[in-house]
C-alpha cells in the first residue's frame, strides 16, 4: 500500500503574524451595505403598509405578498420585476392615494438602473 495524502480544499499555513484572517475570497467584512437602496426599500415598504387599508381585498393580498420580497438586494429586486410591476400597477390604479407608493417605487427602480 502506498502512502497518499488527499487534500480537498485550500491549505493555509500561517507562521506568526497578527490578526490573520485566513483566505480572502472577496467577502471579508461582508457586502458593502447600500444605504441608499436600503432607505428606498424601507420607504416603499412603509408607504405600501399605509396604502393597504385603501385597497380592494385582492390588491391588498398582492401588496401583502410583495412585502417580504422587498429586500435591499439589487440582484434579488431585479429578479422580482413582476412583483414590482404588480405593485406599480396597483399604485397607479388607486389614483392619488397611491401616488406616494408610485413615487417610492420610481425612486427604487431608479436605483436599480
Amino acid at each position: 500500500m502506498s502512502e497518499a495524502s488527499n487534500f480537498y480544499g485550500p491549505v493555509v499555513n500561517v507562521n506568526g503574524g497578527r490578526e490573520n484572517i485566513g483566505i480572502n475570497y472577496g467577502t471579508v467584512g461582508g457586502a458593502v451595505e447600500d444605504v441608499e437602496l436600503r432607505a428606498a426599500v424601507e420607504e416603499l415598504t412603509r408607504v405600501l403598509r399605509e396604502l393597504r387599508p385603501h385597497l380592494a381585498p385582492d390588491q391588498a393580498r398582492t401588496v401583502e405578498g410583495a412585502l417580504p420580497e422587498l429586500t435591499p438586494d439589487r440582484d434579488a429586486l431585479r429578479e422580482r420585476g413582476m412583483t414590482l410591476a404588480s405593485v406599480a400597477q396597483i399604485a397607479a390604479t388607486v389614483g392619488e392615494v397611491g401616488r406616494p407608493a408610485a413615487e417610492a417605487l420610481g425612486r427604487l427602480l431608479g436605483l436599480l438602473g
